[in-house]
C-alpha cells in the first residue's frame, strides 16, 4: 500500500502512548502515583486552580467513588486540601496544598521535552 491513511495516526498513538508512559515513570520518581499526577493536574489547570469533585469526574472519566478515594489519598498525602464553599455549604473546592504544587510543579517540569516532541509529532500530523 503505498498511500497507507493509517500511518499517521498509528504513530501519533504510538507517541501518545510513549508520552503517557514516561509521564507515569516521572510521577512516581516524584514520589506521586500517575493518577495523583492527573489529579493535581487537573485541580491545578480547573479555573481558579479549585475545582469539585463532580467536575473531576468529568475531567479524569472516573466514576464518583473513584474519585472521592483518589482525593482522599491524595488529602491523607497533604496534596490536596479541602474548602466549603461560602455559597453554597454543600459544595466543597478542592485546591492543591503547597506540597501538592511542588510535586505537580516538579513533575511539570521534568516532562517538559516530551510535552515539546509530542507538540511537535503533533504538528506533524498537519502536514
Amino acid at each position: 500500500m503505498a498511500d497507507n491513511r493509517y500511518v499517521p495516526a498509528a504513530r501519533f498513538r504510538a507517541e501518545l502512548r510513549q508520552f503517557l508512559r514516561r509521564s507515569e515513570d516521572c510521577s512516581r520518581r516524584f514520589g506521586i502515583t500517575p493518577r495523583q499526577h492527573l489529579l493535581l493536574l487537573q485541580i491545578a489547570g480547573a479555573e481558579g486552580g479549585t475545582t469539585t469533585v463532580s467536575d473531576l469526574v468529568g475531567s479524569l472519566a472516573l466514576t464518583q467513588s473513584a474519585v472521592t478515594e483518589l482525593v482522599q489519598r491524595a488529602e491523607a498525602a497533604g496534596l490536596v486540601e479541602r474548602a466549603s464553599s461560602k455559597a453554597d455549604a454543600r459544595v466543597v473546592h478542592l485546591s492543591l496544598t503547597p506540597e501538592g504544587e511542588r510535586k505537580l510543579a516538579a513533575v511539570h517540569e521534568a516532562l517538559g521535552p516530551e510535552r515539546a516532541h509530542l507538540r511537535r509529532v503533533i504538528d506533524a500530523l498537519d502536514d
